[in-house]
């Protein structure tokens, strides 16, 4: 593909909804079924080529906002956050992501990477595998042939491999955050089920989940709830942000937890409780730029005034107007951030 071509897809995501929606999923779309495609090869999760972000050495994970007086803490974290990024990959090639895609890796660690991963570093040492990500369009197929389902799984195998590499190499009996993002967060809700629900040990070791931008319901898990507060441990963080006033019924069951109180009430918090943003350039820290409040399954937020943290349409079984999906993590970027360093404080108390 060209490097015009590339840079249309990375932008496609942006320009949802400026543009007739059948247009847009048209050009979304593979051009074949997923048996028609032979998957890329599996990543060896042994070579570190095959992780976004390790704490080992510098990478987008390692970010600060340049205007911000923050700075990584990963080599004196106690815990460890395993993040799950979303999707990256609009094409329309393939319905799964080839890991050795060097383009595509760097338009993922200049956004996700640095712009989300990055708030756990000062809490823990972050570990982000590659993974053969679904193409954008698996969100909106809603054909017989269950393509969408079968690059989802696909996905799913790789991130799940990588997680057995992380405990079995890297996570030496730390505690663990488990982190994600719309796709991602799909894939770190399955993590959840398939390894800590009924895992005691396993379970004790969880500071907390943050699965964010996706649908998680509040009984999802047999033993992991939503967390009530802002130092519970073992439990789930989750939230769709979209503009106050808008309503979706598809939402209406999603577990919702307020990351300006973290709690799960429906009173409005303001923004005066909004430690700061931090806008796409990524720059300074924007310091009260929304409230939220719970509705119906949904955060409602107050638009910001600041520019930077753009709306979007999330199509098709998605339909989400005025959606601030992509500034999900950003938009309370200090509130997260804030919130993991305090949670796993409470875990390390707890546990003595």
């Amino acid at each position: 593909m060209q490097k015009s071509s590339f840079r249309f897809y990375c932008l496609l995501l942006f320009l949802l909804p400026l543009l007739p929606l059948t247009s847009c999923l048209r050009l979304l779309k593979p051009r074949h079924d997923f048996a028609h495609y032979a998957p890329a090869p599996v990543p060896d999760y042994s070579q570190a080529s095959s992780w976004a972000a390790l704490p080992t050495r510098h990478d987008s994970a390692h970010a600060v906002p340049s205007q911000a007086r923050l700075r990584d803490q990963q080599a004196t974290a106690e815990a460890d956050v395993f993040f799950v990024h979303p999707t990256t990959y609009f094409w329309r090639g393939s319905w799964n992501a080839d890991v050795g895609n060097c383009r595509l890796n760097r338009f993922t660690d200049r956004t996700t990477i640095r712009k989300q991963a990055s708030v756990f570093n000062a809490a823990a040492r972050i570990y982000v595998p590659r993974y053969r990500q679904a193409t954008l369009f698996s969100f909106f197929d809603s054909t017989a042939q269950g393509n969408s389902r079968q690059a989802l799984n696909l996905a799913y195998t790789d991130v799940r491999k990588a997680f057995q590499y992380y405990l079995t190499h890297y996570n030496q009996g730390r505690p663990i955050i488990i982190a994600g993002h719309s796709q991602g967060t799909d894939h770190a809700t399955r993590l959840l089920h398939e390894f800590f629900d009924d895992d005691p040990k396993l379970r004790r070791r969880l500071v907390a989940a943050y699965l964010i931008g996706f649908r998680v319901r509040p009984r999802e898990y047999k033993t992991i709830v939503p967390c009530k507060d802002s130092l519970e441990t073992g439990c789930f963080v989750a939230y769709n942000s979209v503009a106050t006033g808008n309503e979706f019924p598809a939402f209406s069951r999603v577990a919702v937890t307020n990351p300006l109180t973290w709690t799960t009430d429906t009173l409005l918090a303001p923004a005066s409780l909004n430690r700061g943003g931090v806008s796409q350039r990524f720059k300074r820290i924007d310091p009260h730029v929304t409230d939220a409040k719970i509705h119906d399954g949904l955060l409602w937020v107050t638009p910001p005034k600041p520019g930077g943290y753009p709306r979007f349409l999330l199509p098709g079984e998605f339909i989400l107007r005025h959606s601030f999906h992509i500034a999900d993590y950003s938009l309370f970027y200090m509130n997260i951030r804030e919130n993991t360093k305090a949670r796993v404080r409470a875990w390390q108390l707890r546990t003595k």
